[in-house]
């Protein structure tokens, strides 16, 4: 193989790992954003379970139902965390997968597919248990608030 062609083979493979890249960098966003909901979800989960410690609670059994909804939530955003984990995994598969085959001189395009799909449904699911976790935070804080947080004006 000589090197020119060599060489933009390689230019090819880079045009190409263009969009997994930009993927990763939008998900990498996303999971910011999840972990930042993870820690005030855990934050807000150990201020309720101290105030029950300390029998400070005013209304106990609505402090567990608190915590009942962020348990649920906790696991809903540890599975879209991990979702996106894997997106982010298998669109850096497919970064490594085309560089390698390019330098070997072969084409695997139903590799290259499996992996860009993999990381697309791993973004889905993910995007699911996120969006499924902002509403159980919805729920949580119309029971804490109480009537006034549906009323019209």
């Amino acid at each position: 193989m000589a090197a020119g062609a060599a060489t933009s083979d390689i230019v090819g493979a880079l045009q190409t790992a263009v969009s997994p890249v930009v993927l990763i960098s939008g998900v990498g966003l996303l999971l910011l954003t999840m972990t930042n909901r993870l820690g005030r979800l855990v934050d807000r989960a150990r201020a309720l379970a101290a105030q029950l410690k300390s029998g400070k609670a005013t209304d106990p059994e609505a402090v567990h139902a608190q915590l009942r909804i962020l348990s649920q939530r906790g696991h809903m955003l540890r599975r879209s965390i991990a979702a996106a984990g894997f997106c982010v995994l298998f669109a850096a598969l497919l970064i490594i997968s085309l560089f390698i085959t390019k330098l070997a001189g072969h084409e695997l395009e139903w590799l290259y597919a499996a992996f860009f799909f993999l990381s697309l449904i791993c973004l889905i699911l993910s995007l699911v248990d996120f969006i499924r976790d902002i509403y159980r935070a919805l729920e949580a804080t119309a029971l804490e608030v109480g009537e006034d947080w549906d009323k019209k004006e």
